[in-house]
Order: structure tokens, then sequence, then C-alpha cells
């Protein structure tokens, strides 16, 4: 009888899979193994957290946490090209122009290379200048250890912004999954890499360091080689086909993506900053416990949200609106359902970071846990009206919201610490409220552009 009732389930899910417009079942296949791959990469995500933190204690990884969030202000220097790429890429294979996609891949390879290449010179020469120790708050004697941390992770920022090019290309194409599985590889190998450390080596910054950063770019390596000798043969980066012309196109769409990411990366990236010069590095790592832990509710639902940005970019050029209404319709109902898991999350919190992080290694407010729900559930509902106007390149109004988003962030978060005496949590109080554009105008733009049919300011 069981197994009857088993079969009738599994004819049930192949039949699910198969129906509907071959753009859903596409979706949909990415969306199943995107659940496998990120659940492997959530997994180990949690276990490298703890194992760190063990390995070097919670001091030095709040001092790596912020050495990270420093070095990641040169994702700065992208220019939103990427996000450009990806969208004129899409554009290229939704109409069949291969030339052209392979155009934009060459340029695009050709620019980020330059920059981040110049980039990296140029830290290597400040360096030596920096006075570590007064920047992050910390004794003198992390020094000399944190400026060659400092050279190995701005060495791996710069070359994962030229080598992720090749998840771009992947996601651009719809298939999402499979560029997970790449950083699934790469995080497969740190762990095993700080594994074998934490057996064999007493706690190191530098050590960590090479092993969160060198295992990535190995794995990004070999996608390259990989895609580049195979399905993608017909894109592969040739400098005959480098057009600096059009860059201008790239940097013209990539600007305004620039100008978006701003708020995104202040919001996060300045936070440890701002905690570690305000309270100290052991409350960086409670704000960036609360961030992981609720942030599993983000990363769950960018799993079925992935292939839609893309999606949306090639259903918008052919005008299939009822697709995308119907896109929105069911990513709702689902987010309904992240809600109440958000909800187990924060009762079960205390209990989950003691299970997690083990007995008395941090200790968490409940209020600070409250606010990362509440940040993370905002994010959740807005992601998918931000995604479908990325996907159309809808970006004007986002523009100037996003311009004025960090500084309000700042001012928040000042007025919060400074005047309020408000703790930690406030980090994620000025998040939610500078992050208007995407739990209000978002949600709006798409009304008036799906529903309304509205072009003019909406749609520019």
């Amino acid at each position: 009888m069981m197994s009857k009732y088993f079969m009738s389930v599994i004819a049930f899910f192949q039949k699910f899979m198969v129906q509907g417009h071959v753009r859903s079942v596409k979706a949909k296949k990415n969306i199943v193994s995107s659940v496998l791959i990120k659940g492997g990469s959530i997994g180990i995500s949690l276990l490298l957290v703890p194992l760190t933190i063990n390995y070097v204690n919670p001091d030095r990884y709040g001092i790596w946490l912020t050495i990270s969030s420093i070095v990641a202000w040169f994702s700065f220097f992208d220019i939103g090209l990427t996000q450009g790429f990806r969208n004129k890429f899409a554009e290229a294979r939704a109409i069949g122009d291969d030339e052209s996609a392979q155009v934009y891949v060459s340029t695009t390879y050709a620019v980020l290379g330059t920059i981040f290449t110049v980039v990296l010179s140029i830290f290597l020469l400040v360096n030596p200048l920096l006075n570590w120790s007064d920047l992050l708050n910390v004794s003198s004697e992390f020094s000399e250890e944190i400026s060659l941390l400092a050279i190995i992770v701005c060495s791996y920022f710069c070359l994962q912004f030229v080598l992720r090019i090749i998840t771009t290309i992947i996601t651009a194409d719809q298939e999402p999954a499979q560029a997970s599985f790449i950083d699934l590889v790469g995080q497969t190998i740190a762990l095993l890499i700080i594994a074998i450390l934490v057996q064999t080596t007493s706690g190191s910054l530098t050590y960590m360091g090479i092993a969160l950063c060198a295992a990535p770019i190995l794995a990004l390596v070999a996608a390259n080689i990989y895609f580049f000798s195979g399905r993608y043969r017909r894109y592969r980066p040739s400098l005959a086909k480098i057009r600096f012309s059009k860059a201008k196109e790239l940097f013209k769409l990539g600007g305004v993506f620039f100008i978006i990411q701003i708020a995104s990366i202040v919001q996060f990236e300045l936070a440890n900053i701002i905690i570690a010069r305000n309270f100290g590095p052991v409350d960086v790592t409670d704000y960036n416990i609360v961030y992981k832990y609720f942030g599993v509710l983000s990363m769950t639902f960018m799993i079925f949200l992935a292939p839609f940005w893309s999606a949306s970019t090639e259903a918008f050029l052919k005008n299939d609106i009822q697709w995308i209404r119907n896109s929105i319709r069911k990513y709702n109902m689902l987010n309904i359902v992240f809600i109440l898991a958000g909800t187990i999350l924060l009762l079960f919190s205390n209990s989950v970071y003691t299970l997690w992080l083990g007995e008395g290694t941090v200790d968490i407010s409940f209020r600070l846990s409250l606010w990362g729900f509440f940040y993370f559930n905002v994010m959740v509902f807005e992601s998918k009206y931000v995604s479908f106007l990325n996907g159309i390149s809808a970006l004007r109004i986002q523009f100037w919201a996003s311009i004025l988003s960090p500084f309000l962030f700042i001012a928040l978060v000042l007025l919060f610490i400074k005047h309020f005496n408000m703790g930690v949590y406030s980090l994620f109080v000025a998040s939610i409220i500078a992050n208007f554009n995407g739990f209000f105008i978002a949600p709006l733009q798409y009304y008036m552009i799906i529903v309304k049919k509205k072009r003019g300011i909406w749609i520019a």
C-alpha cells in the first residue's frame, strides 16, 4: 500500500515537472536542483561558522569579518558591469544573436580584468601605509597578521570578480543551479581545508584567510575551463571579439546597477565596521550570526527566485505578460510559507544558537534576533518585484531611491546609536526603513507596468 502511494507521488511529481511553458519547466528543474545544491551550501556555511570561530576565537573571527567587509567595498569598481552584462547577454540569447553575445562576454572579461588589476596594484602600494590595529580598534599585536590577511582577501576579491563572469553567463542562460554548484564546490574545498587546519595547526588568521579565499578561486578557474571548452564554446572570450564600443553600452546600464548596488553594500558591509567601532569585534560576530541564521530564509527563497530575473527578460521581450503575472502570484503564495517558517526560526533561535555554536560561545539577545527576523522577511517580500524590474531594466526609480538610501541608512544608524542609545539591533531597523524602495515602490512599479500597462517613468 505504501509502495503504491509512494509511486503515485513520484508520478505526480514527474508530471508536474514537465507541465507548463518551456520557460516554467526549465525554471522548475533548476529550482529542484538548486534546493539540493543550496541545501548543501547552507549546511557547509553553517558548519564553517563554529569551525572557524573555534579555530581562531570570536575576536579573531570578528576581525576576519571586518576585513572582509572593508575589502568587499572594492566591488564598487565593478561599476555594475556584471549585472548590465547579464541583461545584455540574456537579450542577445533571446533573439539568437550569438555574435553579439560573444562580443559582450569578451568585452566584459577585458574590462573587468583591467579594472581589478589596477585596483589590486593600488591596494598593494597603499596597504603598508595603513595602521590596521587603529582602523579596527584592536591590539597592535594583530597589525602584521591583519595586514597580510588584507592582501590575501583583496587578491581573492579581485580575482573572483573576473572569474565569476562564467556564473553570470550560466545564470543569464536560466541555469542558476549550475552556477550555485560552482559555489558549492568552492565551499566544500574550504571546509575540508579548515577541518585539516583545525587538526594540524594552532589558530591563524592567515591560514584561515588562505583556505576561505583560495578554495572558491580554484572552483571558478575549473568552471571557466570546463564551460568555455564545452557548452559555451561559441561564447568563449577572444581578443578578436573585444569591442570597447560595446563597453559603453555595458557601462551605461551597469552604471545604474552600480548605484543600486551601493545601497545594499553600504547597508551590509558598513554595518560590520560601525559595530566594530561602536561596540566591539564580539558584537560583529553576534550580528553576523543572526544575519546568517535568518539569512537562510533569503537564501532559500532565492533558490526559487533565481531563474525569474533572466526569465523575465525573455518573457517581457516576447510580450508574455500572463506568464509574468502568474509567476508573481505564485511567489506571493510562497512568501506566506516563508513568513511562517521564519516565525518558527525566531521562536527557537536561542536553542538553535546553542546547538549550532556550543554552550556559552555567544550571547545573542532576543531583540537582535527579532529584528533580524523582520529584516529578512522584508527582503524576501521585495525580492520578487525587484528581480522582475532588474530583468526588464526598469531601473530609473530604483536608481534615484538607491541614491537616497545609503545616506538615510547612515543617518538613522547614527541617530539610533548616539541619541537613542539603541543596541546592535538598530542596524536592522535602519536597514528596513532605508530600503523603502523595495517594500513600497517596487511593488507599485510592477503593478503599474504589468496590471495597468503603463509605460513612461514606470519602465524607464
